[in-house]
């Protein structure tokens, strides 16, 4: 079983950045797809973007293109969602996920077998 962890969560205003890694330990992360999800307080979890093994391939949620990039550096064993003009509506905790399965799984949480503990992100003036 994957040990993934998330970091680079904070509190940011309105139409800033952040940008969170995903990293395993003890393990190669280039043999699984990743996803990423999020949840909100009160809300169920969302997915919001995904990467596929060889990094040829994204998959992002409607609410966020545009504004979030997905990327990995298989040398690094990291995963980095870059998240730019942040809005009141992507506070939650961001989940990194891996998948066994497909090289570029669909963004429900059923798909994805290990998981972080997640990192909180706050959008707030």
């Amino acid at each position: 079983q994957l040990q993934l962890v998330e970091s680079g969560g904070g509190l940011v205003q309105p139409g800033g950045s952040l940008r969170l890694s995903c990293t395993a330990s003890g393990f190669t992360l280039e043999n699984y797809a990743i996803g990423w999800f999020r949840q909100a307080p009160g809300k169920e979890r969302e997915g919001v973007s995904c990467i596929s093994r060889s990094a040829g391939s994204t998959k992002y949620v409607d609410s966020v293109k545009g504004r979030f990039t997905l990327s990995r550096d298989n040398a690094k064993n990291m995963v980095y969602l870059q998240m730019n003009s942040l809005k009141f509506d992507d506070t939650g905790v961001y989940y990194c996920a891996a998948s066994y399965g497909p090289e570029l799984p669909p963004l429900e949480w059923d798909e994805y077998d290990d998981w972080g503990q997640g990192t909180q992100v706050t959008v707030s003036s």
